[in-house]
């Protein structure tokens, strides 16, 4: 049976919706009810004094409701000139708070982590996070794991084609008596042609989301600030394929001393409709 589900899946026609070209501000578009994407992404990083690295990870994202959508990450990481591992899983949720479209549509994040000290993702940026804690071996950093709560408050806007997002962020460690930690993420997108081509097409300029995304710390709950704290700016580009597959592109620079120099994040993401209804079906619920 799982063998099914997946050629299902394979065969399953793609969405026609636009993927976010983002890969750490969220927007207020939640996935489709039943719907599943699947998610492959990889951060590339520079560290000053240490070795660059290669962090993939894989995310399952499901629309639950046309309110809720989880999702479930893999993290893994490769350190040259040191060893390949695996540093833990993720569970996030997104809810939205307001039915239907409104000036700023607010969404609420909740994810647990299970990650080790050697998880390089990046996925976002908190606290008094700098590029010289990620200089640790990963034999090392690997011993001792984190059990976070991070929170965030997605507050995303559409308007002429244009997204804007802000996400501000709230993450505890719930297994030390450690502060709140903050951080950010903003980023506005535009597809670059608003009308669709009359034909098929792989590289109508309708295909092509750009934009441009900043991110960082802001210190903790008993120093809130921008002291010891690292930030990004990157540009972003999702490339929608007719075949349903997206391409997801991102150069990040580092905007001070204490961050990375460099963050070149790639990836490619596919959403499969009508799966929940399948899973149903198989397991003897209703279509």
């Amino acid at each position: 049976m799982p063998g099914a589900a997946v050629l299902l899946c394979a065969l399953a026609p793609p969405l026609g919706a636009q993927e976010s070209p983002y890969f750490v501000t969220y927007d207020h578009h939640l996935e489709e009810p039943g719907s599943l994407e699947v998610e492959y992404f990889s951060t590339f990083g520079t560290q000053p004094g240490g070795n660059a690295f290669i962090a993939p990870w894989l995310e399952l994202e499901y629309g639950a409701t046309a309110w809720w959508t989880t999702e479930f990450y893999l993290d893994s990481q490769t350190t040259f000139h040191d060893s390949t591992v695996f540093t833990g899983f993720r569970w996030e949720n997104r809810f939205r708070l307001l039915a239907g479209e409104h000036r700023v549509n607010p969404v609420l994040y909740v994810e647990y982590e299970n990650i080790t000290g050697a998880d390089k993702i990046l996925k976002e940026i908190e606290g008094n996070d700098v590029a010289s804690d990620f200089l640790e071996p990963n034999g090392s950093a690997g011993r001792y794991t984190n059990h976070e709560l991070e929170m965030k408050l997605i507050l995303s806007s559409d308007w002429k084609g244009w997204n804007f997002a802000v996400n501000p962020l709230f993450v505890k460690n719930l297994g030390a008596n450690d502060p709140w930690e903050f951080g950010y993420a903003a980023g506005v997108s535009r597809p670059l042609a608003l009308e669709a081509s009359p034909r098929r097409c792989m590289f109508c300029r309708e295909n092509f989301i750009a934009g441009v995304e900043m991110y960082g710390g802001l210190g903790t709950a008993g120093s809130f600030g921008l002291p010891s704290t690292s930030h990004y700016l990157a540009p972003v580009l999702a490339w929608n394929l007719p075949s349903g597959w997206t391409v997801h592109a991102s150069t990040g620079f580092g905007l001070n001393s204490d961050s990375h120099g460099l963050l070149v994040r790639w990836g490619l993401s596919r959403e499969f409709s009508g799966f929940g209804h399948m899973l149903s079906a198989m397991f003897g619920g209703k279509p």
